[in-house]
């Protein structure tokens, strides 16, 4: 363990998801034009920071993590805070923690993001305005309609569940253990990178 806080504190988990980023951009390129952001609660029930009252689990402690994916469902930002934290408090943070760097949207090369109902705002759409997103908040129904009348539709949010999906498929993630949230965050990020070599990978 004292190795693990050591590298911890090098940022080399952040590091090597950065890397696999990097190297998947070169290899198959980000889809940049349709993001996804999404919160999911985790529990947590050794506490300790950036934890707070679960609304959905009779207010016991746990964790929520707010992810940033591509069209892809490739993760390309994400911040941990209090169970109790909305998520559109953390969607600001969450789209300013980019790892990688995001290119600039033009009129030919527009880039939309999608969200859930918990973010319809118009303090929200006018932080997506001014980081020149295009939002979209499409409710399931509308979302199951589109995708009976138009040929080949896919659900955008769709990428950024599975991707919260995917991350609970570890044990260490699907409930916190981890009472240092430098800890639990390092852990997410080690997830993160496993899933992107994943994909380069399979992109060779």
């Amino acid at each position: 363990m004292d190795r693990f806080q050591e590298w911890e504190r090098a940022g080399f988990f952040k590091a090597l998801w950065q890397a696999g980023l990097s190297k998947y951009d070169e290899l198959a390129g980000m889809q940049w034009e349709w993001q996804a952001v999404d919160g999911v609660m985790t529990k947590a029930p050794f506490a300790g920071a950036a934890t707070g009252a679960n609304p959905t689990d009779r207010g016991k402690q746990g964790t929520k993590r707010s992810l940033l994916t591509d069209g892809a469902g490739v993760s390309l930002a994400l911040i941990v805070d209090g169970a109790s934290r909305h998520d559109v408090r953390l969607l600001c943070a969450t789209l300013d923690g980019l790892v990688i760097s995001r290119p600039e949207p033009t009129e030919e090369q527009p880039q939309h993001l999608c969200l859930d109902a918990a973010y319809d705002s118009t303090p929200v759409y006018k932080e997506l305005l001014a980081r020149h997103y295009q939002p979209h908040v499409p409710s399931r129904g509308e979302e199951k309609g589109e995708k009976v009348n138009i040929p080949d539709y896919r659900a955008r949010r769709w990428a950024v569940e599975r991707t919260h999906s995917w991350l609970n498929r570890s044990r260490r993630l699907l409930m916190r253990w981890e009472k240092k949230g430098e800890n639990y965050l390092a852990f997410l990020h080690l997830a993160c990178a496993q899933l992107i070599f994943a994909k380069i990978a399979v992109s060779r």
